[in-house]
């Protein structure tokens, strides 16, 4: 991808004045279920309608999609409210099927980016088309992996990309269904701008009530669409039920996060220091997050040194540690002076959690 002005703007081309908006329910489940939810959205911000048609899942014995009939409803769609239609592909026969119903809009999805060999597959399989093709995120925080999707169906001739951002999987328990990893998508963006960015609050949520949050959260990074899961019926869907909204629910959020795109300087001065602040407190988010983990970690240290009859206080780690920290430091920018009070506020927390576990 080292030649970016080749790959295609395809967001100029829908000439639109506020984010891209991808929208539709999880799975599509029936013809009328379709249709409803694609005509409830056709008057709004929504560009693109979205219906899953194969559905990857966890564990088997779960619905697991309608197949290829729910492609002659997505047709439907199009021609019944002229919105563009999208669908997530996993192999090359979904890709064929797909482009033989005329799907505008193709997505790999998180499960299908962490395999190399099935990215190739679909890349081969679309090898110079002119559809728009969008990669969510691997399921695990690895940014190579996910670019290194992208480069292979950039390989393939396929200039029209766009990546999803889906948050993360992760064996601890979060306020999320996938962790956001913000500073994954954030960096992934600085390294190519050009590259349309859209974030799937829906994933990241796994709940309906934060959805709003994130998709703030996600446009004041600078993102350039979001995709949402949106229902007729949320709690009756056939899959992902919490993290579904209805259409009337879609459209008043977009109208409270609708940002207007102004070419003044002063609007771009805003506009990049609002960027730079919520980056800011995405790292401090996470600073306070490992801050607290470190401080479970040293409860168990103090529960550790009680039975041994152990002293809090260990001075030769505390001084190796601290020698450590300031080298690292330093070659981060960071001068010798901050990170002995950083260090020094840590370690007296440390000791404050140790001994009310000794004490206690």
């Amino acid at each position: 991808m080292e030649n970016k002005k080749e790959m295609k703007n395809w967001l100029d081309d829908f000439k639109l004045n506020h984010p891209l908006v991808i929208a539709g329910p999880c799975s599509a489940e029936t013809e009328d279920q379709v249709l409803k939810i694609a005509h409830e959205l056709k008057n709004s911000d929504v560009s693109i309608f979205r219906a899953g048609i194969w559905k990857p899942r966890t564990r088997p014995g779960m619905f697991e999609g309608v197949g290829a009939i729910g492609l002659k409803w997505l047709q439907k769609v199009k021609e019944e409210t002229g919105l563009l239609i999208a669908t997530e592909v996993a192999n090359s026969n979904h890709v064929k099927l797909a482009l033989d119903h005329d799907v505008d809009i193709l997505w790999i999805g998180a499960r299908s980016t962490v395999s190399p060999f099935i990215i190739q597959e679909i890349a081969d399989a679309l090898e110079g088309t002119d559809k728009i093709v969008l990669v969510k995120n691997p399921v695990n925080p690895d940014l190579a992996l996910w670019l290194g999707g992208i480069e292979r169906l950039y390989s393939a001739n396929i200039k029209k990309l766009g990546v999803i951002h889906r948050g993360f999987s992760t064996y601890e328990k979060t306020n999320y269904r996938n962790n956001p990893e913000w500073q994954l998508p954030i960096e992934l963006q600085n390294r190519f701008p050009d590259l349309p960015l859209i974030c799937d609050p829906s994933h990241i949520a796994g709940r309906r009530d934060i959805l709003q949050d994130i998709s703030q959260t996600a446009l004041d990074l600078n993102f350039d669409g979001l995709m949402i899961e949106t229902h007729t019926n949320p709690d009756k869907a056939w899959s992902d039920a919490a993290q579904q909204i209805t259409p009337k629910v879609l459209i008043k959020m977009m109208e409270d996060l609708k940002m207007r795109k102004i070419t003044n300087e002063e609007f771009d001065y805003k506009n990049s220091l609002n960027t730079f602040r919520t980056q800011i407190d995405v790292i401090d988010h996470g600073l306070l997050d490992n801050l607290g983990k470190r401080m479970k970690v040293a409860i168990e240290i103090g529960n550790l040194k009680k039975k041994k009859n152990v002293a809090v206080l260990q001075t030769k780690r505390w001084n190796e540690i601290l020698g450590k920290m300031i080298l690292d430091g330093e070659k981060k920018g960071l001068s010798e002076e901050f990170i002995l009070r950083m260090f020094k506020a840590i370690h007296q927390e440390s000791i404050n959690h140790q001994k009310r576990v000794i004490n206690g």
